[in-house]
């Protein structure tokens, strides 16, 4: 992946300016991420917004495919003085983890921009521990007239937003890919921009 340097260059500047990561996400991060726990992999990490919110118990991997994203959550890692979180490039469609190897998975606006988001949702539940939990903040299509102004929207968001698409059906792509849901709950990042919040376990776990 060549990578979106100018992107990762505004994006934290954009989610605080926009309220996204101060207003929106800050009420989502201590319970998604926050209560992470055992051996974790975060996906799509971007620049690190996640990374205060790990206790120190917590064992992160934490993983990226953009690299100009990958130099922000470097920059972050070392501003934080953490020593638990570990960073690895890779896209979440060609995790290179053992099956069963991670207790927790943590994902958070991501699969909006996954280039095949059943196959990165059939890779994280590979690599999930049997009893293991997908905790998810992402966006999904929305209901009625405003599903139609998301397509509408979707050509030049993507643009400009590094390829999100805004408009999947998220919540139905991981339960096809073998989740079951257990706890999950609709919230709206703008008025057009729906969102899940959950916390979902491999087919045959708790």
């Amino acid at each position: 992946m060549k990578g979106h340097k100018w992107f990762a260059g505004t994006y934290d500047w954009m989610n605080r300016v926009t309220g996204t990561e101060t207003k929106f996400m800050a009420r989502q991060r201590p319970l998604i991420v926050g209560e992470a726990e055992g051996r974790v992999l975060e996906v799509g990490a971007g620049t690190g917004a996640s990374f205060p919110y790990y206790t120190g118990t917590a064992q992160v991997i934490a993983t990226e495919p953009d690299p100009f994203m990958m130099e922000h959550a470097q920059k972050r890692v070392k501003e934080l003085g953490v020593t638990n979180i570990e960073l690895r490039r890779a896209a979440v469609e060609n995790l290179p983890f053992e099956d069963a190897s991670f207790d927790t998975v943590v994902s958070t606006l991501v699969f909006c921009s996954v280039n095949d988001p059943a196959q990165g949702l059939r890779e994280l539940k590979r690599v999930l521990k049997p009893g293991g939990s997908l905790r998810f903040v992402e966006h999904v299509r929305a209901d009625g007239w405003t599903a139609r102004v998301q397509d509408a929207m979707v050509p030049l968001w993507s643009w400009l937003g590094a390829g999100c698409h805004p408009n999947r059906r998220t919540l139905d792509t991981i339960k096809a890919a073998g989740f079951e849901v257990a706890d999950v709950r609709r919230e709206k990042l703008s008025p057009v921009f729906p969102v899940v919040i959950g916390i979902a376990h491999p087919n045959g776990g708790p």
